[in-house]
């Protein structure tokens, strides 16, 4: 039984907006979102991102009457869905089936990492630098920024082999999410939120009227936008240390030592336990990244480290919302950027694949237990309901109220759609 820890918190800091690019945080205005005039499903998301790619095949696409090259090497198990089998590596996973929706045939036809990402993090298709705003930046600029907490978090951060992903793009800093750094590390605080010393209410006052003479100070520097950044940086960065609310949120030892038990003593375990205390109160999108599913070689030993904790700590996740009345408001989308190779190399690992993948989605009104889509018997070719980079984007946005059809403008005045294809699985929801 999860211990329920539910933080009911009055007033918020609504002057405070903050966003963060690099170690740097920036203010942004209150955003006009349409999203009000929209029906929605979920109040947040919870991504967790699989970064390398997840074997499907060793996971929860299974093909135990292929031959050896193609089945692998693990055995299959029956799931708390009749019918349904996952592989033995997931055994916790299998009896949390009944509580989200497995999607076998996610689909696409670009096998390069970043550029993979970069589509399904976004919903369109462009270089591997990222030409268009991820999906959480989008959500940060259509929701605004309110109270202390920023509304896009990344959990530890964004890694790629050579930079950042799943950024902002041309909607610039201010919608780039708040990186949080590993919470399983020992000893961890998040920078700019945990103040390096106890400050007394009258040193916080202080600080606070220091900052106030910054502001009157670059109001008064006519067109000087640099200083009144910096005036906005500074207010922004003080108002996370000096709020309870933020510094509350991001505080994972509060949590028991037998609920961090069950998600798993790891990055993953971890991270995922400190996604739900964030969209406990009131974060709109968090990223949680889970990398190092590229195994080109060596599979099994890599498997056997990776499948454990991510069985574990999603299993911990899925039953921990439910459990606190949070599966209703909470959309969780688990996916990579593509599945693997059907067949085994020659150095005993799987290639990047990108005709056919697994994804999990559950919460928000997504049908418990459905199992949508199939891949052919070697695992290769989605054959049943394809559901594209942008059909999941398109979901994630018409759950949340945002209509994925808006035109947003670059900073040179250019119009360009959210979304310029794509549709809601509709299959999802009940």
């Amino acid at each position: 039984m999860f211990d329920v820890f539910m933080n009911k918190n009055g007033s918020r800091r609504d002057f405070l907006r903050v966003g963060a690019v690099g170690g740097m945080l920036s203010l942004a205005g209150a955003a006009q979102a349409d999203a009000s005039k929209r029906k929605h499903r979920a109040k947040n998301v919870i991504l967790v991102y699989l970064g390398g790619g997840l074997s499907h095949h060793d996971s929860f696409d299974p093909k135990p009457d292929a031959p050896a090259e193609i089945r692998g090497n693990y055995k299959t198990i029956n799931t708390s869905v009749p019918g349904l089998i996952v592989t033995e590596k997931v055994p916790m996973m299998a009896k949390t089936m009944h509580k989200l929706a497995l999607v076998r045939s996610g689909a696409h036809n670009n096998d390069h990492h970043e550029t993979a990402t970069n589509w399904v993090m976004s919903g369109r298709f462009g270089s591997a630098f990222g030409d268009f705003p991820a999906i959480g930046a989008v959500v940060a600029h259509e929701t605004g920024f309110r109270g202390a907490l920023p509304p896009y978090v990344s959990i530890p951060r964004n890694p790629s082999f050579t930079w950042e992903l799943g950024r902002s793009a041309f909607l610039g800093g201010r919608y780039e999410s708040f990186k949080t750094g590993d919470p399983a590390a020992a000893g961890f605080k998040v920078e700019d939120v945990a103040p390096s010393e106890d400050l007394s209410a009258k040193r916080s006052a202080r600080r606070k009227t220091l900052l106030s003479a910054v502001d009157d100070l670059a109001r008064k520097v006519e067109g000087n936008d640099l200083i009144g950044t910096y005036d906005e940086l500074r207010a922004a960065a003080a108002g996370l240390v000096l709020s309870p609310e933020a510094r509350g949120a991001f505080a994972i030892e509060k949590e028991s030592d037998r609920l961090r038990d069950r998600y798993g003593r790891n990055t993953f375990g971890q991270s995922a336990l400190l996604a739900r205390r964030l969209v406990e109160r009131g974060v709109k999108y968090v990223t949680v990244n889970f990398g190092g599913w590229d195994h080109h070689s060596k599979i099994w030993d890599g498997l056997k480290n990776k499948l454990p904790d991510l069985d574990v700590g999603l299993s911990a996740l899925v039953e921990d919302l439910d459990a606190r009345g949070l599966m209703d408001e909470t959309f969780v989308v688990v996916m990579g950027e593509f599945g693997r190779t059907p067949k085994i190399n020659k150095d005993v690992g799987r290639d990047h694949w990108a005709p056919a993948a697994s994804l999990l989605f559950a919460g928000a009104g997504v049908n418990r237990g459905l199992v949508l889509g199939s891949t052919d018997k070697q695992g290769a070719y989605a054959t049943r309901r394809p559901v594209s980079p942008a059909d999941v984007a398109f979901t994630i946005y018409d759950s949340l109220g945002i209509d994925p059809r808006k035109m947003l403008t670059t900073p040179d005045g250019r119009p360009i759609e959210i979304l310029d294809t794509g549709e809601t699985v509709k299959e999802l929801f009940a």
